[in-house]
């Protein structure tokens, strides 16, 4: 694309072909190698109006706060409360929100009951992050499991959570139903440790007729490592309208049933190895 060099004499058919570049996404290098244009000034003048590609932005440190200084200036909040939220200086925030419309003024009582809930989150906050450091630290301290380990968890998590035989209904069998993945996890491996077949595994799934049933099939499946057609048909709880269910939401994924075929003689020896960990325990010296 020949031009005049000294004096750019089609400036308007430059300007022209520089526009439609710019609109095409190209940044002022590309635009300056494809017109032959290496003033800046005249490349610049070139393109005047027209905003850069988005993939030419670079981030800015304060575009986050930026972000969030807007957000809380729509609820409300003044520059001072802004300034201190976010650590940053009033002209700062005068120039991020200086657009958007003056919070109402509110009374005193207003002002106290919003200072109150601000330390009441910040509470929270902090509550939440030392459990959350209790919790890792927790996790931290368990270790590898040797084959003991788990064959004693996966004893005691039967007798908690599995069905059991009573003297009144006869119940030689061993079933699991939980809703916690991790328990089912454990368990499993439990049952890999004992030698028990995976073919000898059959798997179910319990859960609220209003929720979304294939989702958690699909869950409990791959969990299990098998394929959701492997599944028996799920037991759908009837809904009570009179009720309000609390068990809702993506995370809701009922419960995971694992049944064992044959399994009476496995049953009698959980039994036995149960009342063996409570004799243990009982003779324990303090």
């Amino acid at each position: 694309m020949a031009h005049s060099h000294g004096k750019y004499a089609d400036f308007e058919g430059l300007r022209e072909q520089a526009v439609a570049l710019r609109r095409a996404g190209y940044s002022l290098r590309q635009i300056r190698d494809e017109l032959k244009i290496f003033n800046n000034d005249i490349l610049n003048r070139l393109v005047k109006g027209e905003p850069p590609p988005e993939w030419t932005r670079r981030p800015r440190a304060k575009d986050d706060l930026r972000a969030r200084a807007r957000e809380l200036r729509l609820q409300g909040w003044t520059y001072d409360q802004i300034e201190v939220e976010l650590g940053c200086s009033k002209s700062s925030v005068s120039l991020w929100v200086r657009d958007l419309p003056k919070p109402e003024r509110r009374t005193p009582a207003e002002q106290a009951r919003l200072a109150n809930r601000k330390r009441w989150e910040h509470e929270l906050a902090v509550r939440d992050e030392k459990r959350q450091q209790t919790k890792k630290a927790a996790a931290s301290e368990i270790g590898e499991l040797t084959a003991r380990d788990l064959f004693l968890i996966g004893v005691a998590l039967y007798w908690a959570e599995g069905a059991k035989d009573k003297p009144y209904a006869r119940r030689e069998y061993v079933q699991f139903v939980n809703s916690d993945p991790g328990a089912i996890s454990v368990f499993l491996a439990w049952l890999d440790l004992l030698g028990v077949e995976r073919e000898r595994l059959r798997y179910r799934v319990m859960i609220h007729m209003t929720a979304d049933v294939a989702h958690a099939e699909q869950y409990w499946a791959g969990l299990a490592g098998i394929d959701a057609s492997l599944l028996q048909p799920t037991t759908l709880k009837q809904h009570n309208p009179k009720t309000v269910r609390k068990n809702v939401g993506e995370n809701y994924r009922g419960c995971f049933v694992i049944s064992v075929l044959k399994g009476a003689d496995l049953y009698r020896r959980i039994e036995g190895w149960w009342s063996g960990m409570v004799v243990a325990a009982e003779q324990r010296t303090p």
